[in-house]
């Protein structure tokens, strides 16, 4: 695995009290910083029951309030991995550790209450009749009632979109908003860990945005949030640390800007990924790293500002 100069990001203090001291509102999102627990997987391996290995010696810390992408061909094993951090599988050989506690004899039930997953197939998830009791189910399991549980539905819909179909079976909306909702029952449980599996499949511009704005929001709560995503522009432009699977391992590991930089395209492409068009363009052209439009934006005009002095250099001095 080549781990790329990838930043560690720190966790901060919590609280139950709002900006400046006053006290928060129901279903308003509290600080979660001091909550959320590290993660360590420590040589993880896993074969399913048909003999199929899906994850061989995977060793990954992520700390708390870390905003990381996982990507990888299909079959790569990024969502066998993210399954071992719930407890829905557990690992054939090596640990899962949250806050340094191996989980292996934890209950799923109680995983729940730290670790929030919206599976890439929402129809794997839905069960209710309704939208609002979809989305109430995960957090009245947590003891969530009353107000607090009214509010945390309204603003968990709210977040993606779907405000006004509290009373729509969830089988009436078409599949993007189908996953929007399963993203919505975890958003309402609050769980310092949220992780989505392929978030933005399906999604128009809309969507895409209402992902992007649930990603920034629960980070700037302080959560670790973790993408499983095939979209490389989402992955450069909505996380910190971008981590590549092939075959059942951790192949890079770095900031965007390592990750999707040039010398890495030789292991992106045996990962069957391509870097995104930014980092491309900027390549050729000579800018170094520029994985996402706005680091390219910025590299081209440093590039004129810089153009300018050198051109009028090479002119000479004017006649006055």
């Amino acid at each position: 695995m080549s781990t790329i100069g990838r930043p560690i990001e720190g966790a901060g203090s919590s609280g139950t009290e709002g900006v400046g001291g006053a006290p928060r509102r129901p279903g308003s999102a509290a600080p979660v910083r001091s909550a959320v627990p590290s993660i360590d997987l420590d040589g993880v391996s896993f074969a399913y029951a048909d003999g199929t290995r899906a994850l061989t010696a995977v060793g990954l810390r992520i700390e708390p309030g870390e905003l990381v992408a996982i990507v990888g061909q299909n079959g790569s094993g990024k969502s066998t991995l993210v399954r071992h951090l719930n407890g829905l599988l557990r690992p054939t050989e090596g640990r899962v550790l949250l806050d340094g506690s191996d989980i292996r004899q934890t209950h799923v039930a109680r995983l729940a209450a730290r670790v929030g997953l919206a599976f890439q197939n929402p129809d794997r998830q839905l069960f209710a009749g309704r939208v609002s009791a979809e989305v109430a189910f995960g957090p009245r399991n947590l003891g969530v009632r009353g107000t607090e549980l009214d509010a945390r539905i309204e603003a968990a819909l709210d977040a993606v979109g779907l405000g006004g179909e509290a009373d729509t079976n969830p089988y009436d909306l078409g599949y993007s908003r189908r996953k929007l909702l399963a993203i919505a029952s975890v958003l309402a449980m609050r769980t310092p860990i949220l992780i989505l599996d392929e978030p933005t499949t399906g999604q128009d511009a809309r969507g895409v945005a209402r992902v992007r704005a649930v990603v920034e929001a629960a980070a700037a709560e302080g959560r670790t949030v973790i993408a499983i995503s095939h979209d490389m522009r989402f992955a450069a432009e909505c996380s910190r640390r971008v981590v590549v699977m092939r075959a059942g391992r951790v192949v890079l590991d770095g900031p965007p800007a390592a990750v999707f930089a040039e010398p890495a395209w030789a292991e992106l492409r045996a990962a069957y990924l391509e870097p995104p068009l930014p980092a491309v363009v900027g390549a050729r052209l000579g800018l170094g790293s520029t994985p996402t439009e706005a680091a390219l934006v910025a590299a081209l005009a440093g590039a004129a500002l810089g153009a300018g002095p050198a051109r009028r250099r090479a002119a000479g001095p004017r006649n006055r």
